[in-house]
């Protein structure tokens, strides 16, 4: 009697077993089949219960249906990236659970790769076909303007794979657009550690995120350091160089800096502008007006150097008005012609800098008051009712009270 009872103890437990592998395998045929939302439901009991879930298959399944579920989602919802991300979670464990060994079945099953356009009956539902959903997905959403959920297919995709550069370039570079500059950060930072990329659009990324965004010029320093001396040809990195230095108040690393890379490339209207700068800083007025006017010869369409070049004519001829109302009344009277003349001819020449400048920021309304002012001082009352008209249809009439 007493075997008898220990028999059919046997019996029951194996019947038992069997019972939860069949489970299993019904998921395995509603995931085949398409019936998914069974399929996860069976899978689930089998995860949850003693005699299948210590086995990683079973969740080598489990995952493979939330993936296939994930992708047939069309919507592209932060409800289907939760599903996604849910099947990340799934395959993580089944392949811990199988000693995180590619070589072992399981582990090849969940890195199992797949060829472009195959089939879907013949995908293998792989972590690497989840990555290639993700990567999809984002893709759509870009394209319908959608950019944070892009970001976050893109984001989904590059948690699977840290070494894919256009995944990661293009999650930072949306990461960047929407503010989250964090994220961005993240992102670029996986693309340093790959030795064989070009890093040079993903260290201008970062570069203006700490000096612009964290406003930390010396974090900015430190990396555009480590970039050149990568990229040790690069105009832009060499650009940023001079930029942060000035930032530092590092004038006169700064000034050998841009000297060094002039000589390089002596019609960078870019490098002669931030040349005038530094001799502007300095005292060095004339050198920077030449400066300043040579980058508008170079690039006649350069906004900056049109701006800077008025600008400072403006402020020498400020300087020189300074001075005359400075004086005695005697020497007003004896220099005022002569120095109101000298004056009135600055903000001549300055006008087609501004002018210039307008033509490229048509909508600018600062230039537009700058040169308001200037042809009143010259008494040019057609030019000044004209400005004041164009002022006036953007900013309203009562401009001037506010």
């Amino acid at each position: 009697m007493k075997k008898l009872v220990l028999s059919l103890a046997m019996v029951a437990t194996v019947t038992f077993a069997f019972g939860q592998k069949k489970v299993v395998k019904e998921a395995e045929k509603g995931f085949k089949s398409g019936n998914l939302q069974a399929a996860l439901a069976s899978i689930d009991a089998a995860t949850t219960n003693p005699e299948t879930s210590g086995d990683p298959a079973t969740f080598l399944v489990k995952a493979q249906i939330e993936t296939k579920i994930f992708g047939r989602d069309s919507s592209n919802t932060m409800e289907t990236l939760k599903v996604g991300n849910q099947a990340l979670a799934t395959f993580n464990k089944t392949f811990e659970m199988a000693g995180n060994s590619k070589t072992s079945p399981v582990g090849k099953s969940v890195y199992a790769d797949e060829l472009p356009g195959i089939p879907d009956n013949l995908r293998p539902y792989s972590l690497i076909t989840l990555k290639n959903v993700a990567f999809d997905k984002a893709l759509n959403r870009y394209n319908e303007d959608d950019m944070e959920m892009s970001y976050e297919f893109f984001n989904l995709a590059g948690e699977i794979d840290k070494t894919d550069s256009t995944i990661h370039y293009n999650a930072g570079y949306l990461a960047n657009d929407l503010g989250r500059f964090t994220d961005a950060k993240r992102h670029f930072g996986y693309l340093f550690e790959l030795p064989t990329y070009n890093k040079t659009n993903a260290y201008y990324f970062m570069v203006q995120i700490l000096s612009t965004e964290e406003k930390n010029p010396e974090a900015a320093f430190a990396l555009v350091t480590k970039a050149l001396a990568e990229y040790p040809n690069d105009k832009v990195l060499a650009e940023y160089e001079i930029q942060l230095l000035l930032q530092l108040n590092k004038m006169e690393e700064a000034m050998t800096q841009i000297n060094s890379a002039l000589a390089k490339d002596p019609n960078n209207p870019g490098l002669l502008l931030r040349s005038g700068y530094l001799k502007e800083q300095g005292g060095d007025i004339e050198g920077a007006l030449v400066d300043y006017k040579k980058s508008v010869e170079v690039d006649p369409k350069f906004f900056e150097g049109n701006y800077y070049t008025g600008a400072l004519m403006l402020e020498k001829s400020r300087g020189i008005l300074a001075e005359l109302n400075s004086l005695s009344d005697a020497e007003w009277e004896k220099r005022s012609k002569e120095m109101g003349t000298q004056a009135d001819e600055l903000y001549k020449m300055a006008v087609p800098y501004f002018t210039k400048a307008l033509e490229i920021k048509a909508d600018n309304t600062d230039i537009m008051i700058i040169l308001f002012q200037i042809y009143s001082r010259l008494k040019n009352t057609a030019e000044m009712n004209a400005m004041n008209a164009k002022i006036s249809a953007i900013l309203g009439a009562n401009w001037q009270e506010n």
